[in-house]
């Protein structure tokens, strides 16, 4: 049995704690300037507000030494630059590491960071539970709470910078180098707030992150597709799972409401998808479900005239899953075939499944930890 470290538990918010300061992390940089006008600042302070805040990520305002002391002290009265504390801190024996991330009304969001060489990915939530109910999907058992904050989501990465020691690596020692917007939730149906915080994440002159290091990933609200592409212009990936309409309703059930036809129809018209710049599609590989030859076939006809790959995932399993993963002998031979087809089907390797840090097995952290803090007993 593989073993999980658990690094450090945070304490519960305080119920009566004084009110929170405004918190600058997920403004942008028209609210930097209505921060300046406010206080009565000149505008160039706005820049060099951000370049500490974004580019050096200060934790206080007293390390902001091209400010003026008083300046300094304005901030430090009315300000905050808090990030999501770590609930909990956990690290599985393949180097990925987990987060749960407890924001200030108490409500808890699970992170991950999975190391890889030279490649860092962190995988942020969208979403304190989700609204999909993807049968195959931990998460998806979960219900919604509520959507992130633009601060919420920036928060994770800059949380995640602070805790392996980023901000004082050269920028082309980097160790988190890539985004995907694939942990709880889905960030179409939170597109204002994950648009706002993209924004802010791909900004060159703070945390500069490229779009081009950075997917989104949806299950298919076909009416923001689009746009998605023409505000934010981040790789897309798309959780297909089946190549029916009657088994992709039941596996992922909002193709009742924008089935694969028109689902295919807004991929073929991303904006900016060709060859060098592909659509994912991600694929679980499900047994005796959507693990056939058959199924295989169907996916590269499915595909055929859309710049795309293929992400075979073998399924994570989770406590009460009703399913099964594929053989690797199925899931060998489904990639054949598709890879014959003229399509690029890597098998993801599965990281972090001792912790459930795993795609599809984030939840169980968040509603333990919620479930304890009802149970509590009230001392008020």
């Amino acid at each position: 049995m593989t073993e999980a470290r658990i690094q450090g538990r945070a304490p519960a918010p305080d119920a009566d704690a004084a009110p929170q300061a405004t918190r600058l992390i997920g403004l942008d940089r028209d609210d930097f300037a209505a921060v300046m006008a406010q206080l009565g600042e000149k505008p160039f302070r706005a820049r060099q507000l951000w370049h500490w805040v974004y580019g050096q990520g200060a934790r206080d305002f007293s390390a902001m030494t091209t400010l003026a002391k008083a300046f300094r002290a304005r901030l430090q009265e009315g300000f905050s630059l808090d990030r999501p504390e770590a609930a909990e801190d956990t690290l599985s024996v393949d180097s990925t590491r987990k987060w749960l991330f407890r924001f200030v009304d108490g409500e808890l969001c699970e992170t991950v960071f999975i190391p890889n060489g030279e490649r860092g990915t962190l995988c942020m939530s969208s979403q304190v539970g989700c609204t999909l109910n993807c049968t195959f999907c931990h998460t998806g058992t979960q219900r919604l709470v509520r959507n992130l904050e633009a601060g919420e989501i920036v928060g994770q990465l800059m949380a995640a910078r602070d805790a392996i020691g980023e901000w004082e690596l050269p920028s082309q020692g980097r160790l988190l180098t890539n985004i995907v917007m694939m942990g709880m939730g889905e960030p179409l149906y939170n597109f204002d707030n994950v648009a706002k915080a993209l924004k802010i994440v791909m900004d060159p002159e703070g945390l500069s992150i490229s779009k081009r290091r950075i997917t989104l990933s949806t299950a298919g609200v076909v009416p923001l597709m689009a746009r998605c592409g023409e505000e934010l212009g981040v790789n897309l990936a798309v959780s297909l799972h089946a190549v029916t309409d009657e088994l992709r309703d039941v596996l992922v059930p909002i193709n009742r409401k924008y089935p694969l036809d028109e689902l295919l129809k807004a991929c073929r018209a991303y904006p900016g998808v060709h060859n060098s710049r592909r659509i994912t599609f991600e694929y679980v590989m499900l047994k005796g479900i959507n693990d056939s030859p058959a199924d295989a076939r169907a996916l590269v006809r499915l595909l055929k005239g859309i710049p795309a790959k293929t992400n075979l995932i073998p399924f994570n399993s989770w406590p009460g899953a009703p399913y099964e993963c594929s053989t690797r002998p199925a899931i060998a031979r489904f990639a054949e075939i598709v890879n014959d087809g003229g399509l690029s089907a890597p098998v993801r390797s599965p990281r972090g499944r001792d912790i459930l840090a795993a795609c599809g097995q984030l939840k169980t952290a968040s509603v333990r930890v919620r479930g304890r803090r009802r149970a509590a007993p009230d001392h008020g």
